[in-house]
């Protein structure tokens, strides 16, 4: 079975797209011919990603800035869309900040904002899409980007694996309430894959210490996904709902 040439055609939206697995999500759906819409809050990077999707084969690039706390910026997004060549077939809510350090000296601000962007994103932007869908008599398939820390905790990332728990809760309950219009809801929870997010924590020594006591041995490339992500994507995923893919190079089974 040929994922990719499953993928061709279909329109795919990314969120926080201006980087990390959002921008290596849009690149492996326009190497397979998806007409591509990027969304995050930094148009300029959008701009320059979206001529580099061109290149990459995209069937159609549409960028647009877009914060996905925002109800507002997210219907704009979608009328956008609409209006653009649209509609999409499939919504990755990929956009996520990390919410780091000790929850006795987190701010409140720094707490709501790991929520807004982590968990209120995925809820607009979920809701937004089965509306729409739903309206228009047609199905689709949302991608929430969870994390294994969803599933278990670490130092210093509480609001972070609060909100990833909450989106695999999430996923799950609105896939029960959205199956009878043909919308399927999944997961896909990454482990330590390196990306802009948690760059500086695998640089330090107890980043590298956790390395080296994973299962596999080493960190996650932003490839080792690609299966998981064109399996949701896609019609070969079609009686699938409600479900998590775990691809973390075993660090979930380990006792680690």
């Amino acid at each position: 079975m040929d994922l990719g040439a499953m993928f061709k055609g279909k329109g795919v939206l990314i969120t926080g797209a201006s980087s990390g697995l959002g921008a290596h999500f849009a690149r492996v759906a326009a190497r397979n011919g998806a007409r591509v819409v990027i969304a995050a809050r930094r148009k300029a990077k959008l701009d320059a990603l979206a001529d580099e999707l061109h290149s990459l084969g995209a069937l159609q690039v549409l960028a647009l800035e877009m914060d996905v706390g925002s109800d507002g910026a997210i219907r704009s997004g979608f009328d956008a869309i609409a209006a653009n060549g649209g509609p999409v077939d499939v919504v990755v809510n990929n956009a996520g900040v990390a919410g780091e350090g000790a929850a006795i000296d987190m701010s409140v601000t720094d707490f709501d904002c790991t929520l807004q962007t982590n968990l209120r994103g995925v809820w607009l932007t979920a809701t937004e899409a089965a509306r729409r869908w739903r309206a228009a008599q047609r199905g689709g398939s949302i991608i929430n980007i969870a994390s294994i820390l969803g599933e278990r905790v670490a130092h210093h990332v509480v609001p972070y694996a609060a909100t990833k728990a909450a989106v695999i809760q999430m996923t799950k309950g609105l896939a029960l309430e959205w199956a009878r219009y043909g919308i399927r809801v999944n997961a896909l929870a990454p482990g330590n894959i390196r990306t802009d997010i948690n760059d500086a924590f695998l640089a330090t020594p107890a980043g590298q210490d956790m390395i080296k006591r994973m299962p596999m041995r080493r960190l996650g490339k932003a490839e080792d996904l690609d299966g998981a992500y064109l399996l949701l994507a896609t019609e070969a995923s079609s009686w699938m709902t409600g479900a998590v893919i775990v691809v973390d190079g075993g660090h979930l089974v380990s006792s680690l």
